[in-house]
């Protein structure tokens, strides 16, 4: 529906949801993504610590966003049970579909923020990333080898055909 090709998203784990803000601010300054979608859940139990671990963890994601301009989707679940856990994960009413495309949608509005185009260079700031150092030097000697022809301008509102976002 985005345009996102499968080779184009990148999936990671972590430990526990307190390791999730490390791992995202990793990927924002790793020039390697357009976005970060933190997909995780946390399910109240008998102490307090899921409230001190929810809101850290909110917070931490927050601010990796607003510190890298690389947008971070807070796809973590906070749950009483897992009945709600899982009601909330599959099916119909599965968060993630629309995590997705909000991570497009803020990683579109940062290039265009940015002035930015999908043919520009993956690296910090840039809504493009390439998925191997291979393809990189490919365009960019495909680039230089036609800087002097005339190109045609990219359409306005044009859905980049790179798009890369970290899970």
């Amino acid at each position: 529906e985005c345009n996102v090709k499968e080779e184009n998203v990148f999936q990671t784990s972590v430990p526990g949801a307190y390791e999730v803000p490390l791992a995202a601010k990793l990927l924002a300054i790793s020039n390697t993504v357009d976005a970060v979608v933190c997909v995780g859940c946390l399910v109240k139990g008998e102490t307090h610590h899921y409230e001190y671990i929810s809101e850290s963890v909110a917070h931490a994601l927050q601010s990796v966003q607003l510190n890298t301009n690389v947008p971070v989707v807070y796809g973590i679940l906070n749950c009483v049970t897992m009945d709600q856990a899982v009601a909330r994960s599959t099916g119909e009413n599965n968060h993630g579909l629309s995590w997705g495309k909000t991570a497009v949608e803020m990683a579109l509005l940062r290039a265009s923020a940015f002035g930015q185009t999908n043919r520009q260079k993956g690296k910090q700031g840039t809504g493009v990333v390439f998925s191997n150092p291979a393809e990189a030097k490919e365009e960019e000697a495909a680039e230089d080898a036609g800087k002097d022809e005339e190109k045609e301008p990219e359409k306005e509102g044009a859905t980049p055909k790179r798009r890369r976002v970290g899970f």
